[in-house]
C-alpha cells in the first residue's frame, strides 16, 4: 500500500504544500546546480521512505537504498562511485535514500558531504532523532530539513479505508467494522505502518475463525476481537472525545482525591492506552494538586507544574513515567481543598454584589494628585514593623470582620499553617 504518488499520500500537507522544496524536489524541480538533498525527520510510520521513493519516481533518476544500521563509510563510497558512472554514461541523476542517518558517525556522515556538496547525489535521509543533535552542522547545511507530524485519525482512516478496497491491500475480500477501524486507529499512535501491520493481522485471525470450507460470497467482516487477538493488546473501551473520555478522566481525578494510588495509576494506564493526549492529563494533575492537594502539601503542585512541562518536551512513551509519578505525588499527599474553597466563596461574594469601595488608606498613591484626595494616608509599611504585619483594615466596609474565606485543615503542612492563621486573624482585626 505505499503510495505510488503524491495524490496517495495521507498528511503532510504543510511538508507537501504547493511550491515547498520537498514538493519541487518530487516533481522533479531542479535548482540552478541540480536538485537539493534533503533530511525527513519524524515519528516512524509517517511517510519518509515513501516520500523518498517518490522523488526518485522524477524522471532520469536512480534510486538507492541504505540503511545507517548495517552500511559503512565503504558503501557510501560505493554509492557515490556508482553515481558519477551513471551521471557521466547516461545522464542520470542518482536518489540515496539513507535510512537511521542518525545512527551514522560524524566520520560515516563526512564521507557524504562532498557528493551532497556537488549534487552527485541527491541525499535523501530519515531520522527519528532530532537533525540539531544528531546530524553533523555542515550536512545539515546543504540540505532542505522537512519535518513530518504523525499521522492524524482522519488520515489513518482513509489509509485504512483504502487498504481494505485497494487491490494491492485486502482487495474487498474484508469489511472492517466501525469499531475495529477506530480501535486499529487509537493503537496506532498516527503510524500507517502500524495501522496497517495490524490490519493485515487482525484480517489473519478473521479468517482463520472462518468455519473451513466456507464459501466467502460476502466479506468477511473484522471485528474489535480480531484486532485485540491480532496485535496482542486488549482493546480500551474509551472514547477521546466522548462520554468515556470525560468518565475515565472524572475517575482519575477522584481515585487521587480519596488517596488511591492503585486506582489512580489505572485509570492513568487506561487513558494512555487508549492514545489520551499526555498534556491533557498532565493539565488534570496540575489542577488536582491545587483543587485537592492544595496548602496541605504545596509541593504536590510544583511536582505537578514540573510533569506539565516535562510531558511537553519529552512526549511518549517516556512521559507516562512522569505522569505517573506526578499522579502518586497527588494521591498520596494529604488533602486540603481550603484554598479552592475559599476563592469559589470569595467569587460568589463579589457576583453577589459585596464589596464596597477600595479602603482610602489602601487606593494608589503614586500620581499627581492623589494626595488631595487622601489615598495612601494612614496606610502602614508592614516591613517598618517588627513582627511585619500591620493591624489595619484591608477588607471594604461591608466585609470586614465579617468573612473568612480561608480556613485551614489540620492535615498535613496546612495544620502547621493554622496556628499562623489564627494569629493573624487575631492581629488584624484586634485595630484598637
Amino acid at each position: 500500500m505505499r503510495p505510488r504518488s503524491l495524490d496517495e499520500v495521507r498528511g503532510q500537507g504543510a511538508a507537501l504544500r504547493p511550491g515547498s522544496p520537498l514538493r519541487r524536489l518530487i516533481e522533479g524541480h531542479s535548482g540552478t546546480v541540480g536538485p537539493l538533498s534533503a533530511i525527513l525527520w519524524g515519528p516512524p510510520g509517517t511517510g519518509k521512505t515513501t516520500l523518498a521513493h517518490l522523488v526518485a519516481t522524477a524522471a532520469g533518476r536512480r534510486f538507492v537504498e541504505l540503511s545507517a544500521i548495517t552500511a559503512g563509510v565503504k558503501d557510501v563510497r560505493r554509492v557515490i562511485d556508482e553515481a558519477v558512472r551513471e551521471r557521466d554514461l547516461y545522464g542520470r541523476t542518482t536518489v540515496l535514500f539513507l535510512d537511521e542517518i542518525h545512527r551514522f558517525t560524524k566520520a560515516q556522515q563526512d564521507a557524504l558531504l562532498p557528493a551532497v556538496e556537488n549534487r552527485l547525489v541527491v541525499l535523501v535521509a530519515a531520522t527519528t532523532e532530532n537533525p540539531s543533535f544528531s546530524i553533523i552542522a555542515p550536512l545539515l547545511s546543504r540540505s532542505v530539513l522537512v519535518t513530518l507530524g504523525s499521522l492524524t485519525d482522519e488520515d489513518l482512516g482513509e489509509v485504512l479505508d483504502q487498504a481494505v478496497v485497494d487491490e494491492r491491500g485486502l482487495a474487498g475480500a474484508f469489511a472492517l467494522e466501525a469499531a475495529a477501524r477506530e480501535h486499529v486507529i487509537r493503537i496506532s499512535g498516527g503510524d500507517a505502518r502500524r495501522a496497517l501491520t495490524a490490519l493485515e493481522g487482525a484480517a489473519g485471525v478473521a479468517l482463520g475463525d472462518e468455519p473451513a470450507g466456507a464459501a466467502h460470497d460476502e466479506p468477511v467482516s473484522i471485528t474489535s476481537a480480531h484486532v485485540e487477538q491480532a496485535v496482542e493488546k486488549a482493546v480500551v473501551r474509551y472514547d477521546k472525545t466522548g462520554d468515556q473520555h470525560y468518565d475515565v478522566a472524572s475517575a482519575l481525578i477522584k481515585s487521587m482525591r480519596g488517596s488511591d494510588v492503585d486506582a489512580s495509576l489505572h485509570y492513568l494506564a487506561r487513558m494512555l492506552e487508549a492514545g489520551e493526549d499526555p498534556r491533557f492529563i498532565a493539565r488534570r494533575v496540575v489542577i488536582a494538586a491545587s483543587e485537592d492537594v492544595g496548602m496541605a502539601d504545596p509541593t504536590a503542585l510544583q511536582t505537578a507544574v514540573a510533569a506539565m512541562h516535562a510531558v511537553a518536551q519529552i512526549g511518549m512513551p517516556e512521559a507516562r513515567i512522569i505522569l505517573a509519578q506526578a499522579v502518586v505525588h497527588n494521591a498520596l499527599a494529604p488533602k486540603s481543598n481550603a484554598a479552592y474553597a475559599g476563592i469559589n466563596e470569595a467569587i460568589a461574594d463579589v457576583r453577589a454584589g459585596r464589596g464596597g469601595a477600595v479602603p482610602a488608606h489602601l487606593r494608589g498613591s503614586g500620581y499627581a494628585g492623589a494626595s488631595r484626595l487622601g489615598h495612601g494616608d494612614g496606610y502602614v509599611y508592614p516591613h517598618a514593623l517588627d513582627e511585619g504585619v500591620a493591624a489595619q483594615q484591608y477588607l471594604p466596609d461591608d466585609l470586614d470582620r465579617a468573612v473568612d474565606y480561608y480556613r485551614p485543615t489540620t492535615r498535613g503542612f496546612e495544620e502547621r499553617l493554622a496556628s499562623r492563621w489564627r494569629w493573624l486573624r487575631a492581629a488584624l482585626h484586634d485595630r484598637r
